[in-house]
């Protein structure tokens, strides 16, 4: 594996709950309902200040052994997104791989178009993001998995958002290599919602916010799905904050704009990512649940949980409720890594 395919920063059941129409072409109407709620699904460049704490919340108990992380974004991110997270995780004595996927991150692809804000262009310049499907996101993350496993120490692969589906193919290929997975408001396909689009146009992925209208170009000829994360248009920046973090500052929200690429493979919101009850579903699992998603809905949060413990009833999630949340949870990482250091291995 190449060395820019991750960052690297070393030094590092039962099932509970810690509470407390638009006039766009029928093309693109159809693509973004595939992809409903895919959009801005695991955005920022780093979480980064005010806690919501559930009520009764205890603070988990922390072992002392070092372990590695493996940490996955999702859409229209990068490895950067991790940042103050894996910072304090490497501070307390673990390792820290944040991976970047394909063309994303340290490799990502940026339209000449998105730079001058040449509209007209950015709706029609090619993408060799449309080329990528979810074999090539779990290769990456499987490799970055193989070298933490050499380490020797424990191996807690965690994703957030369009990450899930990485955790469920890679928790199919190599089990014996992770000691804990976690979703973090992240997708988890199941028999009946085998992929990203089928979860998002479910009933309960109905209560996303699909950014229809701040689409950028026809995604059936472009083979991404394209946002201007740029754009001086207060709707649409509206429209953005309330989909991924309602609950930040006006300095963090911009601060999450600037982490941003404009393109997200089409092909990859199509790709199967269930689970295997002999594979994936021995596995431990958690799963943070963020209570004002308006990208990852609590409804299908909820429905992805109980899928999920239906087809292992034997090795059930654990589950931490962030109610007020957005989707990329509290703007302070602190809870985030605490729950992350609580972890079972």
């Amino acid at each position: 594996m190449a060395d820019n395919e991750y960052v690297d920063t070393t030094n590092t059941a039962d099932r509970t709950r810690t509470s407390g129409a638009s006039p766009r072409t029928a093309s693109r109407r159809h693509a973004l309902r595939l992809a409903a709620g895919a959009a801005g699904a695991a955005l920022a460049s780093g979480i980064g200040a005010t806690t919501v704490e559930a009520a009764g919340r205890t603070k988990p108990r922390h072992d002392n052994r070092v372990r590695t992380y493996v940490l996955v974004h999702g859409t229209h991110s990068a490895a950067a997104f991790w940042t103050a997270i894996g910072r304090e995780l490497a501070l307390r004595g673990h390792r820290v791989i944040a991976v970047d996927q394909p063309l994303h991150g340290t490799e990502r692809f940026v339209p000449r178009a998105y730079q001058t804000q040449d509209l007209r262009a950015l709706a029609t310049e090619a993408s060799p993001v449309a080329a990528l499907t979810l074999d090539d996101f779990e290769r990456r993350v499987t490799g970055a998995v193989r070298r933490a496993a050499r380490l020797g120490d424990p191996v807690v692969l965690v994703g957030h958002s369009m990450g899930g589906l990485s955790l469920s193919r890679v928790g199919n290929a190599v089990p014996e290599l992770l000691a804990h997975i976690c979703y973090m408001a992240a997708f988890c396909p199941s028999r009946t919602m085998p992929t990203l689009n089928a979860c998002a146009a479910s009933p309960e992925g109905q209560h996303a916010i699909t950014p229809l209208d701040q689409l950028v170009g026809d995604p059936a000829k472009l083979g991404v799905l394209r946002l201007n994360w740029r754009t001086s248009d207060r709707r649409d920046l509206a429209v953005f904050r309330e989909m991924i973090c309602a609950n930040y500052s006006d300095v963090g929200f911009l601060r999450v704009l600037e982490g941003l690429q404009t393109d997200e493979s089409m092909t990859a919101y199509d790709g199967r990512a269930v689970g295997h009850a002999d594979t994936w579903g021995r596995i431990p699992r958690t799963y943070l649940r963020f209570g004002k998603d308006r990208t990852v809905a609590p409804e299908l949060q909820d429905r992805m949980i109980a899928e999920a413990d239906a087809l292992t009833p034997g090795n059930r999630f654990i589950v931490h409720d962030v109610p007020d949340a957005g989707h990329l949870g509290p703007e302070d990482p602190a809870q985030v890594t605490d729950f992350l250091l609580g972890l079972r291995v």
